[in-house]
């Protein structure tokens, strides 16, 4: 069963590597990555409304509150510490959108694993918008990185630590799952939500608009709409 949750983790951010290595062999305009930007921004933020949202309302109100506000400074501290590691530009830096996917993957993974372990369903439909959305989620900050001269390998690398990284999560989420019974996937959907409208708000809308214009706004609610027909 832990080898389950490890292949459902890394099925469902396995497409953060896909995008990102995708930019590679295909060349896309500043317009193009804008409005994948833009769409998978709209399909996260369906994703926190429709999904994870609900899952933390199990919690206390304050609980959850508090665990949306734990999510968003664990990205922003995050990102600060790439930024002033790596460098970035002051809005819509492409490591911080790479922040806020990590941010955003491991708390979903724990949810996958303790969920296995629970028995509690898990929605094809939120599995699937959680694949599709991560593909420009990796695109739009990897077509940066490689006009920065990142290689395709350095590129790949990074991606494919990521995944890795939520896999080993959900093993851990099944560990929880197993060792606790009280253990529930609430917490983790209230971190997850928190960091992503941090990033969204800091990076990928930014980022989107920088790249795409105006246009970028009706393409994130194509992506909302898309995803919410899916959950």
């Amino acid at each position: 069963m832990a080898l389950g949750a490890f292949l459902l983790a890394a099925f469902a951010q396995s497409s953060l590597l896909v995008g990102g290595l995708v930019v590679y062999p295909f060349r896309f305009s500043a317009k193009v990555i804008g409005a994948l930007a833009a769409f998978g921004a709209g399909a996260l933020l369906s994703a926190v409304s429709f999904d994870l949202v609900p899952q933390a309302a199990a919690l206390a109100t304050v609980e959850s509150a508090f665990l949306l506000l734990a999510g968003a400074a664990i990205y922003l501290v995050a990102d600060r510490f790439v930024e002033s590691r790596f460098g970035g530009e002051d809005s819509g830096s492409p490591l911080g959108i790479v922040v806020g996917a990590i941010v955003d993957g491991v708390p979903e993974s724990l949810i996958f694993g303790i969920a296995v372990t629970t028995g509690d369903p898990i929605s094809i439909a939120f599995v699937a918008a959680v694949w599709i959305s991560n593909v420009p989620q990796a695109m739009a900050p990897s077509d940066d990185l490689r006009q920065q001269g990142w290689s395709v390998t350095k590129t790949g690398l990074m991606w494919g630590a990521v995944v890795l990284v939520c896999a080993l999560t959900a093993v851990f989420g099944f560990w929880l799952g197993t060792t606790f019974s009280s253990a529930t996937g609430a917490g983790a959907a209230a971190i997850a939500a928190g960091g992503v409208l941090a990033m969204l708000t800091d990076s990928m809308i930014p980022f989107s608009f920088a790249k795409g214009g105006r246009p970028a706004g009706i393409w994130m609610v194509v992506g909302f709409a898309l995803t919410l027909l899916m959950i």
